[in-house]
């Protein structure tokens, strides 16, 4: 998708500055006890999974701004999502949401992908929709879908979740993640006790269709489309309905479907802990908003979110294997260019996650000095490790800088001159 002399001719032109800004960066943390080289090879090996539904034009509930070169497909949304992976490195695998991305030749699909270099994550279901032109959802989702009062609007949505499955073997998914917009938005309108066990009945159905070594992600949301209640609102619900569902349910940690100021990196301790932590949907949020760039409001946080993970994985915590991957909507920004930053940004953080001082933390914790173990984190997120992501793309043969060899490849323009322009003015996420 991107010509891959314009980043090698790009990258020469930076690589004599690069090594300089990296050698100075391993002079340092050499001095703080850590090998940059063993950071270097953790990030070349780290990766994230783009959705293909973040390639198009997001937007809100009350407008949606199509940009230039909107993806009119799957197949589309697969070349963007190759774009990406050809300039970071960093986002090897694409997750599908049926039935956006469904299509008649799914072997077809897969070829599709891996001719772009490409696999494919988790896939997702969709209850939290109507589907009118299906005949498979002759049933409507509007008061609810694997929690409905209506048990044919139950089996409707698990046969929908199974269908997922079937999907998703066909372009080697290993993984079903969950999230319904299932809750109430007025008091007294669901009985809140009758409306998780319809849930977890129904979970426990999909859950009996699992292929062996497939997991079930469980995504929890506070609020949206619901307004009062939620069946699935918090972790501690999600963790109650993973227990009870079955061993292959997990939960997934969606960073912008939280309370605001929730401490959203002390849930992932607890569920890696319980041995129920699935994984990730990395974005960003300020108020009661979701979806945001990875990293864009509050980068500590997602710094503080992988030193919890990266603890984890030090400690040998078993069955300890959460996916990442980016779920955000973008109304204002070249979704190509919103998704490429998160992903660094991700990166970034485990990267600055990895060179934090454990045997120093840990002293400083066991004293209470709390003061000293604070400035411990700090020290880790305040360096500069710009160097290593940087070093890591370019060893992969991706970009140095991927924003400026993404603008100067003229990618955007080419494709709006083949994909026709989207109609705007609607509400919704996609």
């Amino acid at each position: 998708m991107i010509d891959q002399n314009r980043i090698a001719a790009a990258n020469a032109r930076q690589e004599a500055d690069l090594r300089a800004d990296y050698d100075a960066l391993a002079h340092q943390l050499d001095r703080r006890g850590v090998n940059i080289e063993r950071i270097t090879e953790a990030v070349m090996a780290f990766g994230v999974a783009v959705p293909s539904w973040g390639v198009g034009t997001g937007g809100t509930r009350f407008a949606r701004f199509p940009g230039p070169g909107e993806p009119r497909h799957i197949f589309d949304k697969l070349e963007d999502c190759a774009v990406i992976q050809d300039l970071t490195a960093t986002t090897p695998r694409v997750s599908l949401h049926f039935p956006w991305d469904q299509v008649e030749d799914m072997d077809g699909l897969f070829e599709s992908g891996r001719a772009l270099g490409l696999a494919f994550d988790a896939v997702n279901s969709n209850t939290f929709q109507d589907h009118p032109a299906d005949p498979r959802h002759p049933l409507s989702y509007k008061f609810g879908s694997l929690s409905h009062t209506d048990p044919a609007v139950r089996q409707q949505a698990v046969e929908h979740n199974v269908l997922c499955i079937e999907l998703g073997r066909k372009v080697g998914a290993n993984a079903l993640t969950v999230w319904i917009g299932d809750g109430s938005n007025f008091p007294g309108q669901a009985h809140f006790a009758r409306a998780f066990e319809r849930y977890v009945e129904s979970m426990q159905a999909v859950h009996g269709d699992l292929p062996e070594g497939w997991k079930l992600f469980l995504e929890h949301k506070i609020h949206e489309p619901a307004f009062y209640s939620t069946v699935i609102q918090d972790w501690g619900s999600s963790l109650m309905a993973a227990q009870a569902i079955g061993p292959a349910a997990h939960c997934l940690v969606d960073l912008g479907h939280h309370a605001p100021n929730v401490n959203i990196e002390m849930i992932v301790a607890r569920l890696a802990a319980a041995g129920r932590l699935g994984g990730f949907h990395f974005n960003d949020s300020k108020y009661g908003d979701d979806d945001l760039d990875a990293g864009s409001i509050d980068p500590f946080r997602l710094f503080l979110v992988f030193n919890e993970l990266v603890d984890a994985e030090r400690r040998g915590l078993a069955g300890f294997a959460p996916a990442y991957m980016l779920d955000q909507s973008h109304n204002v920004t070249d979704p190509i260019e919103s998704l490429m930053t998160s992903a660094i940004e991700v990166a970034r953080a485990y990267a600055q996650a990895l060179i934090v001082d454990r045997a120093s933390l840990d002293q400083h914790q066991e004293a209470n000095d709390v003061m000293l173990a604070a400035q411990t984190l700090k020290r880790a997120f305040t360096t500069d490790v710009t160097p290593i992501l940087a070093m890591a793309r370019a060893r992969k043969g991706a970009a140095i800088d991927p924003l400026a060899v993404y603008r100067a490849s003229g990618y955007r323009r080419q494709v709006a001159e083949i994909r026709p322009a989207a109609k705007g003015g609607g509400g919704g996420i996609v």
